[in-house]
């Protein structure tokens, strides 16, 4: 799905204001808990040690690791099996 956001003239003066807006609209989801850890992540197009580095830049402190998240990276991970970019 594909959205389209209007920027005020102020953040659209910024390098990167698309990107910009994206990371803080992850942030602030998973920060709501909104969106988990996984979610926020693939938003954005990191990993989860990535999307990890984000959240220390920005001082957002960790949300416990739930079962949804668990689940998401079992998921995940059997996907790259199946597609042999991870082995056993």
């Amino acid at each position: 799905m594909q959205i389209t956001v209007q920027l005020p003239d102020d953040l659209s003066q910024h390098p990167n204001p698309g990107r910009e807006a994206l990371e803080t609209l992850a942030i602030e989801g998973y920060r709501s808990g909104a969106l988990s850890h996984y979610q926020s992540a693939q938003l954005l197009g990191l990993s989860r040690m990535e999307f990890d580095g984000v959240l220390k830049e920005r001082a957002v402190m960790e949300h416990g690791y739930d079962v949804q998240d668990l689940d998401d990276d079992l998921k995940a991970a059997d996907e790259l099996r199946a597609k042999g970019l991870l082995k056993a």
